[in-house]
C-alpha cells in the first residue's frame, strides 16, 4: 500500500512538473511573438514618419527642379504603393525597398542642383531622412534579432513539441527578395 502512495505521488510531481514546464515554454513563446509583432510595430512607426517626410521633400525640390518631374512623379508614385501595403509582410518590404530606391534618385537632384543643396529646408529634409532611415535600419535588425531568436525556439527540442501544436509558427523578416540591396545614398 506504501508504494502505491510513493508511486502516486511521483506521478503526481511529474504531471505538476510537465504542466509547469509546458505553461513556461507558452508564456515564452507568446512573448517571443509578442516582441515580434512590437517590432513590426516599430518598423511601421518609422516608415510612416518616411512617408509623412516625402510630400515636404518633393515640394522642397520642385521649385528647383521642375523638368526632374519623372524622378518626383517616381517618389510619389512609390509612397502611394508603400502606403497600400499596411501588413507586416514581404510585399511591404518590396515597395518600402522601391520607396527607398525611388528617394534614392531624389536626393541625387541635390548633387545636381546646388542651389537646391544650399536650400535650408531640404537640407533640414535631408537630414530628417537620413535619421528616419537609420532608424528603419536599426528597427529592421532589431525585428531579425527577434525573429532568429523565436524561430530558434519554436524549432529546437523539446519547444517544438509544445509550439507546433500549440500554433507557433515562422514569422517573416522585413526583407525584399530579388531588389537591389544598394543602399540610398544621402549626401549632405
Amino acid at each position: 500500500m506504501r508504494s502505491i502512495h510513493v508511486v502516486g505521488l511521483v506521478v503526481v510531481a511529474v504531471v505538476v512538473l510537465l504542466a509547469a514546464w509546458l505553461i513556461s515554454v507558452y508564456n515564452k513563446l507568446v512573448r517571443m511573438r509578442n516582441q515580434i509583432d512590437a517590432s513590426w510595430s516599430q518598423i511601421d512607426v518609422q516608415l510612416t514618419r518616411r512617408h509623412d517626410l516625402i510630400p515636404n521633400l518633393v515640394e522642397s525640390v520642385k521649385g528647383y527642379a521642375s523638368h526632374e518631374r519623372g524622378t518626383l512623379e517616381a517618389v510619389v508614385a512609390a509612397r502611394g504603393a508603400a502606403m497600400a501595403h499596411p501588413g507586416a509582410d514581404a510585399g511591404r518590404a518590396d515597395a518600402e525597398d522601391a520607396l527607398s530606391q525611388a528617394l534614392g534618385r531624389l536626393i541625387a537632384l541635390g548633387e545636381a542642383y546646388p542651389q537646391l543643396r544650399a536650400n535650408e529646408n531640404f537640407a533640414a529634409l535631408q537630414a530628417a531622412l537620413a535619421a528616419t532611415e537609420d532608424k528603419i535600419a536599426y528597427a529592421r535588425q532589431f525585428l531579425t534579432y527577434a525573429v532568429q531568436q523565436y524561430h530558434t525556439a519554436i524549432e529546437s527540442f523539446p519547444t517544438n513539441l509544445v509550439a507546433g501544436p500549440l500554433g507557433f509558427r515562422r514569422r517573416e523578416l522585413f526583407e525584399a527578395a530579388g531588389t537591389d540591396r544598394a543602399t540610398v545614398a544621402v549626401s549632405f
